[in-house]
């Protein structure tokens, strides 16, 4: 499965800006791509005011990213502001070429930037099933909690996007390797670049990983561009049968309050 993501700086609580923009950059897509990655909150940037800028769900961003998948044939990932009753959320959308969608509510809200006073926790890990790969749905700071994101042999790919600091840059480029190692999975991450409206820059550093922990491709720091690489599921099975350290890995309950 051929994976694009995305690299790109982002209109500050721009959505229509940012629509337009990513309109021609997925144009822009080679053909033969399957699954294509958008930045973490793609239509506004890392925004804490989500009683101006939400959507009450589905709204404009879902229908926008449906249309998108089904008009280029692949499908499309990305995290915008929701609201449902009543409540925010950071949510993941998966648009599928079918017209079809699976969402994530972000788990871990980031309270460094107050995210946990403004949105609500989503509180079931999700997983989904696309063209015979099962595909982790993560959203930024998932990506320091390893429990969260640990692999009960129920996916093959780790799928996340971000918002990411030029600050925790050292953070973001281990911490993607680290998951990809520890659970046997391919992981395609997309960050943003630029600075946002608090004048906070990001570098990018958007990649996909193997199972293995080797970094297959990366997008210059700094830079607007899309990276493609293709994950082969023979290669990440024959990973997993000659050496599995899944089976003696620990058990553990999340407990969820």
């Amino acid at each position: 499965m051929k994976v694009a993501v995305i690299q790109s700086r982002l209109y500050w609580e721009l959505p229509e800006k940012n629509l337009e923009q990513f309109e021609q950059k997925l144009s822009a897509v080679e053909p033969d791509t399957r699954l294509v990655l958008l930045p973490e909150m793609f239509t506004t940037g890392f925004s804490m005011r989500p009683a101006a800028l939400a959507e009450r769900y589905p709204g404009r961003t879902v229908e926008w990213i449906k249309y998108m998948a089904k008009k280029h044939g692949f499908a499309i990932a990305g995290s915008h502001i929701a609201e449902t009753n009543g409540k925010y959320f950071n949510r993941m959308v998966l648009a599928y070429p079918n017209g079809e969608v699976a969402t994530y509510d972000k788990r871990h809200l980031f309270r460094m930037a107050k995210e946990d006073q403004h949105y609500t926790a989503g509180m079931q890990r999700v997983i989904v099933n696309y063209e015979g790969w099962q595909i982790m749905l993560a959203v930024c700071y998932d990506l320091r909690f390893p429990v969260w994101l640990r692999n009960l042999n129920d996916y093959d790919l780790m799928i996340l996007v971000a918002n990411f600091p030029e600050r925790r840059r050292h953070a973001w480029n281990s911490l993607l390797v680290a998951r990809a190692i520890e659970n046997q999975a391919y992981v395609a991450a997309c960050n943003r670049v630029g600075a946002d409206g608090n004048q906070i820059n990001h570098t990018g550093d958007s990649q996909i990983i193997d199972p293995m922990g080797q970094i297959m491709a990366k997008a210059n720091p700094n830079a607007e561009e899309i990276i493609y690489s293709t994950l082969d599921l023979n290669y990440l099975n024959s990973v997993r049968e000659s050496f599995p350290v899944h089976l003696d890995a620990d058990n553990f309950e999340i407990i969820r309050d």
